[in-house]
């Protein structure tokens, strides 16, 4: 080992993993009779749905699918990486492979050290055996003592919630009570490699918390940990680094924040304007129908990518379809992590707040001041809804997300709140505020 691979705790080199379509993937676990039977059923099956021009006939055909292909990378002891990507991306199976849950196809994995997996609920657990046995089960196969099982027994039991259930066989669980006690397994044990898969979302928002807190205690004591998650904010907060899938290939490797924006960006179905051509394909319903959506700013730029220095504007256009109904425009805008950075609505203005609506176009816009938002990609979903004294909630009549996409930047030239700093900022929004300072006392008096 080079005193460079010390510092490597994962490294994946070329790797592949194909399946094929069609085709029975275990077969060489097959009695060999039963083997020798289908392949000489087989094609006289096929010929036969062929002859009958069912559909189903093709789907039988032999096709290769590679879920990862040419996929290279190492990770670092300490360092904390999410792996994101689409639905079928590859993410899963990635873990899935370095796990040693499933074999690759070409390529191949190193790990260095104790790997302790969270991949789905009930993974590693042996149904039959209680709680206690499946936490001793677990910290064996990784390679760890009963001595040093008994040292973290108690406070495993304690974060997993189910001290009344240790003792109950695991297949009378709950989802949530086996996830639960999953995590606190993989999470307590001495492991040098912490993999956790999309499965966090099966627990309750105050379990999902102490999930989140524990990750954090685990990669700042050096650990490494890969995360694969949906939730571009857990993703952001938790991780330095991101690593993103398409299609089974790896398309971008660096910092979150940067990996983050590009997966936003993978989905096109967004962009800086909406328009429907029609009332009848319209989203809404028989009071009101959105015609248009838009975000511009005052300075003309690349559409969809505005100067942090100028304000932004929303625009609606909708059919008021209804004599007399009231309702009101709005949206939520989320920043690359999915935050909300504010809920805003036409509701706030007195004069339509409640005013029954004449049938007809309306327009409304609302302004987000300049060297307001910070850099960096935001989404926003469009709403109309119901105003009323008499209604506690308001009943959206329109209800779409992630309609509109934008992109702030900055120029660095000076008269914004970066000044002279040109490094990354913080946060969501960066407006200018008002500072007062005064020379209060000279240096004489003070340091005298």
């Amino acid at each position: 080992m080079s005193s460079n691979d010390t510092y490597r705790s994962i490294e994946v080199e070329s790797l592949g993993k194909m399946y094929n379509i069609g085709k029975l993937q275990n077969q060489r676990e097959e009695f060999l009779a039963t083997s020798v039977i289908k392949s000489l059923v087989a094609p006289v099956r096929r010929a036969y749905k062929l002859a009958r021009g069912q559909a189903s006939a093709a789907a039988d055909l032999d096709q290769e699918f590679w879920a990862l292909r040419d996929i290279n990378f190492t990770v670092n002891a300490g360092e904390t990486v999410g792996i994101i990507g689409r639905n079928g991306a590859g993410k899963s199976t990635l873990l899935k492979i370095l796990t040693r849950i499933t074999r690759p196809t070409e390529g191949r994995t190193i790990t260095r050290g104790r790997v302790a997996s969270l991949l789905e609920v009930g993974t590693g657990f042996n149904m039959e055996l209680t709680g206690r046995e499946n936490v001793y089960l677990n910290g064996s196969i990784l390679g760890m003592s009963r001595t040093e099982i008994d040292e973290k027994f108690d406070e495993i039991v304690a974060f997993s919630g189910v001290e009344n259930f240790i003792d109950t066989p695991v297949k009378h669980y709950s989802s949530g009570m086996g996830v639960r006690l999953a995590f606190a397994v993989a999470a307590h044990l001495d492991t040098d490699i912490l993999l956790v898969d999309e499965v966090l979302a099966v627990g309750d928002v105050a379990f999902q918390k102490k999930c989140f807190a524990k990750i954090s205690d685990v990669a700042s004591e050096g650990r490494t940990v890969l995360m694969v998650s949906h939730n571009m904010q857990a993703v952001s907060r938790f991780c330095e680094r991101g690593i993103l899938l398409e299609e089974g290939r790896l398309i971008q490797d660096g910092p979150i924040r940067e990996v983050v924006a590009s997966y936003l960006s993978l989905d096109d179905t967004a962009s800086e304007a909406r328009e429907w051509d029609s009332i009848e394909s319209a989203p809404g319903n028989e009071k009101v129908r959105l015609k248009s959506v838009r975000v511009y700013s005052d300075m003309p730029s690349s559409p969809g990518v505005f100067d942090v220095r100028y304000p932004i504007h929303v625009e609606f256009e909708y059919w008021a379809l209804e004599e007399g109904a009231t309702f009101a425009p709005a949206f939520l805008l989320r920043d690359e992590t999915e935050t909300v950075v504010f809920l805003t609505g036409g509701m706030t203005q007195t004069t339509w707040r409640e005013k029954p609506r004449s049938k007809g176009l309306y327009r409304s816009v609302c302004h987000i001041p300049a060297n307001f938002l910070a850099e960096g990609q935001y989404t926003i979903d469009p709403h109309i809804h119901n105003v009323s004294e008499k209604i506690l909630r308001p009943v959206n009549y329109v209800d779409l997300k992630s309609t509109l996409r934008f992109t702030i930047y900055d120029e660095v030239q000076g008269d914004t709140a970066r000044g002279l700093y040109s490094g990354h900022f913080p946060g969501v929004v960066r407006p200018i505020l008002d500072w007062d300072t005064q020379h209060v006392e000279s240096a004489d008096s003070v340091f005298l």
